[in-house]
């Protein structure tokens, strides 16, 4: 029965009790660490945001972060935050220095809510600041003060030190940072400040040519011209076209990584195609001048607006206190901006046009054999039998619907133990016949020809781009064989060739299946490596048994549950340090080479050496 709704369902909660309570509002999602924006990297960006506003003001060139496992410490040299009030500034919402636009002009961090969130989240939480040969230390746990310091001389230059751990009773007992992860966004904020050195645990972030640096250090493959780069008052604009499909692009608003896009991007993008089309005189398609582009563009705006707390999207902003609208602040840059480049680059101008009209041809094809592939598979019913699809979609008007996950397996066999123990709310089942296509090297009508990845396609409804996506979490669910690896990468292949965004979004996993079981007649262990089956096997002593898992049809239902549900184990597949992506796919499901098979051969270990069961 339903409580009474009275006055004392009233609650009125202190800001502290707020975050802790609805951490999401400020902080966006938790997690664990094992995506770019779960909250503990959100805790560590609203942190370095405030000293990059303070570089922005002309105040320190430097920030410096350390990372001990779960320990973060930043420390800038700008002004450092007035003695007197640095409790203030790091407890109390709605405090600080940023709604005064002479003190911070074109600042990402307005609100005073982001540094009050990380000391509520942390487990642990310092903050010191240096001001003119005076400092002051103040120490928190969970939000609540534990210490306040006294003022005292020091010797250290001005500027501020931040000191926390996220606190795990949020964030989960298995949280952990991926230094790759903090490396993108420093190289991020090195990019979109010139003169800044930022370092991590001694490693420098620097860069000389902003944005184009960005686009080189994130190009999947060789661009097919130079990267035009252009650069105004408040606005700068770089990018190329490749030979992969999609579009790739790097958003950025006052230092703030949008990347969820928002107006500053739409601008671009529509700006871009209709520059193009005035300058060849033309009415190109939208879709075919921005096939295949990678481009990088940053504003800088007074009072922008973002949809949410973590400013992921900008919603509305001003250019300056009288100045233009964004779109047509954007439109009048671009026009003015790539017509000029374009007349005084006319081989880049030719090798785009190349390019558009290369990309209308591809698309005019495919939109044939698209008809006869939906007609092919409409008559045999074939999606029903390869998908046994859940209730729940990205999208969907619920809760749970982020937790949509669809997994990919091999065979009948471990597509009816999943199917059968599934939560059919938010988990789909797809079943390949066998190895897919090897699609290195072929175009994207592979995909309507080949009824496999057709139907895959067709299952996640990216076919017109991600907005349709119908899973949150994509997961690569075959066995720890070589079989089972070789269909694994050739599933990678497939989607970093076709279908990169489903990769840069964080969306497709590998899935994680134990190994062995290691068991006596009180307690079952299930085992991941062998360093964990070595433990386990301490741990129950000499009446254990062992048991191989070698793949996932050998695993019964009930165990599965285990392995799908709370403790479920997923690897995300991530474009991290991969430098041509091309390369990596030429190398691996290319024709054979001598590089490849060294490679193989001084890689190559035999099972019984890798495993004594």
């Amino acid at each position: 029965m339903a409580q009474a709704y009275t006055e004392a369902s009233i609650k009125t909660l202190s800001s502290l009790e707020h975050i802790r309570l609805r951490p999401g509002m400020y902080i966006g999602r938790l997690g664990n660490g094992t995506h770019a924006e779960d909250g503990i990297y959100v805790l560590l960006k609203e942190t370095i945001d405030n000293c990059i506003d303070e570089f922005t003001m002309g105040h320190g060139r430097k920030v410096e972060v350390e990372l001990n496992d779960r320990t973060v410490r930043i420390r800038d040299y700008g002004r450092g935050i007035p003695l007197g009030k640095l409790i203030d500034c790091v407890s109390i919402i709605n405090t600080g220095a940023k709604y005064d636009s002479e003190t911070f002009q074109k600042s990402v961090g307005l609100n005073g809510v982001g540094q009050k969130a990380v000391n509520a989240l942390s487990l642990d939480y310092r903050a010191q600041a240096f001001r003119d040969g005076q400092t002051k230390l103040v120490e928190f746990s969970q939000g609540k003060l534990k210490k306040d310091g006294k003022i005292t001389k020091t010797e250290e230059r001005n500027g501020t030190l931040i000191e926390f751990i996220p606190d795990e009773a949020l964030f989960g007992k298995d949280f952990k940072f991926r230094a790759e992860f903090i490396e993108d966004m420093l190289w991020n904020y090195a990019f979109l400040n010139r003169g800044l050195t930022l370092t991590l645990n001694g490693k420098a972030f620097k860069s000389e040519h902003g944005l184009r640096d960005l686009l080189q250090k994130n190009l999947s493959g060789e661009p097919l011209y130079p990267i035009v780069h252009l650069e105004g008052e408040d606005i700068e604009v770089a990018f190329t076209h490749g030979a992969h499909y999609g579009e790739e692009y790097h958003s950025f608003v006052n230092g703030q990584h949008t990347t969820m896009g928002g107006t500053h991007l739409a601008a671009f993008r529509e700006a871009l195609v209709e520059t193009v089309r005035n300058f060849y005189k033309k009415d190109y398609d939208a879709a075919d001048i921005r096939q295949s582009i990678d481009a990088a563009i940053a504003v800088r705006v007074m009072e922008p607006v973002f949809e949410s707390q973590t400013k992921t999207k900008l919603g509305s902003a001003n250019v300056g206190p009288n100045g233009p609208s964004l779109k047509e602040f954007v439109g009048k840059f671009m026009q003015q901006s790539l017509d000029v480049y374009l007349h005084k680059n006319r081989e880049m101008a030719d090798i785009l046009k190349r390019r558009i009209e290369e990309s209308e041809l591809e698309r005019k094809e495919l939109a044939g054999i698209r008809g006869l592939a939906r007609e092919r598979a409409k008559k045999a019913s074939l999606h029903n039998r390869k998908l046994r699809d859940c209730r729940l979609h990205l999208g969907d008007r619920n809760e749970r619907a982020e937790q949509s996950t669809i997994f990919i397996v091999e065979g009948d066999s471990a597509a009816g133990s999943l199917t059968s123990t599934r939560d059919v709310q938010t988990q789909a089942v797809f079943a390949l016949k066998g190895k897919p296509l090897n699609t290195y090297g072929l175009s994207k009508k592979v995909i309507y020809e080949n009824e496999e990845f057709h139907l895959l396609q067709s299952a996640l409804n990216v076919e017109e781009g991600m907005d349709g996506l119908r899973y949150n979490r994509i997961v690569i669910a075959t066995d720890a064989d070589v079989d089972g690896m070789h269909i694994r990468l050739l599933l990678i292949s497939f989607f970093l060739q076709f279908f990169p965004d489903l990769i840069r979004n964080g969306h497709l996993y590998i899935l994680e299946t134990p190994l062995f079981r290691v068991r006596n007649k009180k307690k079952t262990i299930y085992c991941y490596s062998e360093a964990e089956k070595q433990a386990a096997m301490t741990e129950l002593g000499s009446t254990h048994e062992i048991t191989r898992f070698k793949g996932l049809g050998e695993i019964s239902a009930n165990e599965f549950k285990d392995f799908i549900g709370e403790n479920i184990r997923l690897e995300p597949v991530s474009l991290n340090h991969l430098h041509s992506s091309d390369d990596l796919l030429g190398f691996f499901m290319g024709k054979n080479t001598p590089e490849r098979q060294d490679f193989i051969i001084g890689n190559l270990k035999i099972e019984k050496d890798l495993v004594e069961v």
